[in-house]
């Protein structure tokens, strides 16, 4: 590991960055100075171009490959194997992703210490096989990381186009428009475009989930939280699923069950879009008010702006079911990789 760095000796800006274990992986909060620097580096361990930097506490064995640049990590938070010519680099960073380090089994570990790392085995096959080895499981990486790349740049195709498309109550009209519309959307409200219903009727009761029957939703990140074959299931078609704490939400057109009483069930009004109005839901910055509920007090007021065309409407609605295909596209993708590295990981390490 590397010498200690004291907090007086940190800057908040400067020429060497100084990794600390909450920005191991990230962008430096922390600095030293270049004399500091060289004078640590040449006195005391420091990686070599390729080591792999190991995090001894907070994400236990996160490993992040050091390639030469000026940086500088925390004593004992953040360590590096210094092994001989016996092993590559290469074949550790993939026996790193799938390591027990020795002593943790089975147990809530707050940090690794020498004695884990040190007395982990590993079978070690000649340095031609762990070269192909390690290049597999890299290539694999790469194909990972190419398309994680995709995917954030549909993302951020959608988060335009909602710009683009879509207009606030300070716009009078969108950036972009279909050549076939001209008519001034209409000023309105959430309230007048939604009806909503109370979660009640369709709480599951039994949260020992199955793994297959009828979904139970949140509306966070997790979405689908597992599978019930309870009966008192929300089936009457499209519908937005809006968490009244989080302003959290998501367009679900399957029939459903749903965990939490925090959640509404909002349906559209007669002649407008759901998927437009979901659109436009993504779209508007609401302004929380603490631990509290939402829909009423802060959503139905909100203002607005749609086109009153329903066919304007569904014109653009399915011009973000595209993007949004696409998205579910890549990260399915992503899904296959990550579950084939997973595979090849598991069948190479003993």
């Amino acid at each position: 590991m590397n010498k200690r760095i004291f907090k007086s000796q940190t800057l908040d800006s400067g020429d060497v960055p100084f990794y600390k274990i909450g920005t191991f992986g990230k962008k430096a909060d922390a600095y030293i100075s270049s004399e500091l620097y060289e004078e640590y580096r040449n006195k005391y361990p420091y990686p070599k171009d390729g080591d792999l930097l190991i995090s001894a506490s907070g994400s236990i064995g996160k490993i992040v490959e050091y390639k030469g640049q000026k940086a500088y990590y925390q004593d004992s938070n953040i360590v590096w194997l210094d092994h001989d010519n016996r092993i590559l680099n290469l074949f550790l960073k993939a026996f790193f992703q799938i390591v027990k380090w020795n002593g943790t089994e089975g147990s809530t570990i707050k940090r690794l210490y020498n004695k884990n790392i040190l007395n982990t085995e590993i079978i070690l096959p000649k340095i031609k096989e762990q070269t192909a080895v390690g290049k597999l499981i890299e290539k694999v990486d790469y194909l990972i990381t190419l398309q994680q790349r995709k995917l954030e740049q549909f993302k951020q195709l959608k988060k335009v186009m909602l710009q683009y498309l879509l207009t606030t109550e300070k716009k009078s009209a969108p950036l972009i428009r279909n050549k076939n519309y001209n008519n001034k959307w209409d000023t309105t409200t959430f309230s007048k475009l939604l009806n909503y219903e109370r979660p009640e009727n369709y709480i599951v009761t039994n949260t020992n989930y199955r793994k297959n029957g009828i979904p139970v939703l949140t509306a966070n990140k997790s979405f689908i939280l597992g599978y019930t074959n309870e009966s008192n299931v929300y089936n009457k078609g499209e519908a937005i699923i809006f968490d009244d704490f989080t302003l959290e939400n998501k367009f679900v057109n399957f029939p459903f069950m749903i965990k939490s009483s925090a959640i509404k069930i909002l349906t559209s009004k007669v002649n407008y879009s759901l998927y437009f109005i979901f659109q436009l839901l993504q779209h508007t910055k609401f302004i929380k008010e603490g631990h509290a509920r939402h829909y009423i007090s802060v959503v139905q007021k909100q203002i607005v702006k749609i086109p009153p065309s329903y066919e304007e409407q569904e014109s653009i609605s399915d011009t973000f079911s595209r993007i949004q295909s696409l998205i579910k596209l890549q990260q399915n993708k992503i899904d296959q990789h990550t579950t084939l590295k997973k595979y090849l990981l598991q069948k190479m390490f003993i």
